[in-house]
């Protein structure tokens, strides 16, 4: 109990404190800023990301069907929904287990199917946000000078590249042992998933747009407070942020994606004060609609999903003990 319990509360304690402390930080100028917000930009805000959950459950259907496993939108967008809730509150990435248990409760989908499909998508959306930092890179460095950023999104981009490469010639591998075997037969989901011409078009489109809907709710949000950024400044900000996130240090990134991205912009010459507050409401209004998305989802499932997001919270600590 004294595990489970801590493994919630340092890191959500670690991303309350970070976001204290920014919020602190510029406390005085707080309440001026609140004041001259232009409420439009908000709607268009989370107009924006509503629209970029139904396109993330679209592309999600679509990988599931280069599987030849059915299922509809609406069921993967509620899956995406109900994991990514579950990671906004557990650390752990607990989240990608629950939503294996759904896709086999509600369509039948084998858990070897459904890792595939998760390491599909992931490959989609880190090799689109490596590309997406690569292109605003020229632009970032005039302000910045600092030329460490173009390695590490270059390794991103090459390392995706190796995998394809490998991935397209791992049908040759062949292998007796059973662990191994179950590998290879993931491995060839994964290709028939996502190294077919159609499918590389249609994946790489979607998560193209994906994020940049993702730039946009940040650019809303912005232009909420009335402030102007150069737009490929907007884009890396959102590209450093997200790479932070896939760091599972605390619950869905909080604290540690706000922090990044209001350095960003704040050294792209936005005042303190708004930098802070653009990356914690551009990551607030992303959460709420997740957490609300979730929760919906959770609904419509039905009861049995609770009771399987513990499951899927005590096996990984078990792993962890006998580790």
């Amino acid at each position: 109990m004294y595990r489970k319990i801590t493994a919630i509360v340092i890191p959500t304690l670690i991303a309350i404190a970070i976001i204290l402390y920014m919020l602190g930080s510029v406390k005085d100028q707080l309440l001026d800023a609140l004041i001259h917000i232009v409420p439009e930009y908000l709607a268009a805000a989370m107009g924006i990301c509503l629209l970029a959950w139904w396109l993330r459950g679209w592309r999600y259907h679509t990988i599931l069907a280069g599987m030849d496993d059915k299922v509809s939108v609406r069921t993967a967008t509620g899956c995406i929904f109900v994991s990514q809730t579950v990671n906004l509150i557990v650390p752990f990435r607990i989240g990608d287990v629950v939503r294996i248990f759904i896709l086999n409760h509600e369509n039948d989908i084998s858990y070897s199917d459904g890792i595939s499909s998760i390491v599909v998508e992931r490959i989609f959306d880190i090799i689109t946000v490596a590309l997406l930092g690569l292109i605003a890179l020229p632009f970032v460095l005039r302000a910045s000078g600092n030329p460490a950023y173009i390695y590490a999104m270059a390794l991103v981009v090459i390392l995706g590249i190796f995998f394809f490469i490998f991935l397209f010639f791992s049908d040759r591998l062949k292998s007796e042992n059973r662990y191994l075997r179950i590998i290879l037969s993931m491995l060839h989901e994964i290709r028939r998933a996502s190294l077919t011409p159609r499918s590389i078009v249609l994946l790489g489109c979607s998560s193209l747009v994906i994020w940049m809907l993702d730039v946009l709710v940040c650019l809303s949000v912005i232009l909420m407070f009335r402030q102007e950024m150069a737009f490929p400044t907007v884009v890396f900000a959102i590209v450093v942020g997200n790479l932070i996130k896939a760091v599972p240090i605390t619950p869905g990134g909080m604290g540690t994606y706000e922090f990044l991205v209001a350095q960003t912009l704040s050294l792209a010459g936005m005042p303190d004060v708004y930098a802070k507050l653009v990356a914690i409401i551009d990551h607030l209004i992303k959460n709420l609609i997740t957490v609300a998305g979730g929760i919906i989802s959770m609904y419509l499932f039905g009861d049995w999903v609770i009771p399987n997001i513990k499951k899927a919270w005590n096996n990984r600590l078990d792993r962890g003990d006998s580790s």
